[in-house]
């Protein structure tokens, strides 16, 4: 399985920090070229876009990720391997990722995209389902709720063409893009399996702080931001019990 490494040129401290731990855990990996928002074309930069975010304005710096991994599914979906695994330059490894990143054949079939990453308050309840599969010494299931970022995670041939064939205008940020029911046009499509414990998180330790300065969503959109997610939690109780899914709090292994 190939590993992409998604990097600024400019920031070749955040490269060498990411090269040093994959080459601890014997990984061979890839840089793939980010698109900076500093140097980008706006006309080219702001063409796959809505002219509104769903949830709050796309900064330039969202819209440059989000076309990064745009470029890296167009790749993937070109090329003959089955799945690949995508990084962004700011994550920690954990020593269990030299097992699960060194080849595929523990992918369950129907898992096209893996979220191998922790994010967010380490409290939060995420919702995953019960029909998983255990994998080495943790499970992957499907993801049944919003669980945002996208500083690691592993794709299929099939859903990054999936992804690279979208017409649509984008209205959302990568992270929401693949990991938010609430929102995301795509998420019952790519159907997104969580790996628990995870292997990847990201952190200002190995990148420092990040590029992307995100807007604030207007207060009305927050109301809707809400209101999307509370209007899911009915199904995701049911779910929880009929014995179909279990609320689990995600860490670092």
């Amino acid at each position: 399985m190939r590993i992409f490494v998604i990097n600024l040129a400019r920031r070749p401290d955040r490269m060498a920090a990411m090269a040093a731990q994959l080459e601890r855990l014997g990984l061979a990996y890839e840089r793939f070229d980010a698109v900076d928002a500093k140097s980008a074309d706006p006309v080219e930069l702001n063409a796959p876009f809505a002219a509104q975010g769903a949830m709050a304005e796309l900064t330039p710096g969202d819209r440059a990720c989000t076309t990064s991994h745009m470029h890296l599914w167009q790749r993937i979906a070109s090329g003959s391997e089955s799945h690949a695994a995508i990084l962004e330059d700011d994550v920690l490894l954990s020593g269990a990722a030299q097992k699960f990143l060194s080849g595929g054949d523990w992918i369950p079939p129907q898992a096209g995209l893996i979220k191998i990453e922790r994010y967010g308050d380490p409290d939060q309840l995420t919702f995953i389902g019960r029909n998983g599969t255990p994998v080495f010494d943790r499970r992957v299931a499907p993801l049944l709720s919003r669980h945002p970022g996208s500083g690691g995670y592993i794709i299929s041939r099939e859903k990054a063409a999936l992804l690279a064939a979208m017409t649509q205008k984008i209205d959302l940020p990568v992270d929401q893009l693949l990991f938010n029911p609430a929102y995301s046009p795509v998420f019952r499509a790519l159907s997104p399996w969580q790996i628990v414990p995870a292997i990847v998180e990201q952190t200002a330790d190995v990148g420092g702080a990040t590029d992307i300065k995100r807007a604030k969503a207007p207060p009305g959109q927050k109301f809707m931001h809400n209101l999307r997610a509370i209007l899911l939690l009915p199904c995701q109780i049911a779910s929880i019990l009929l014995g179909r899914a279990r609320a689990v709090k995600i860490r670092l292994a």
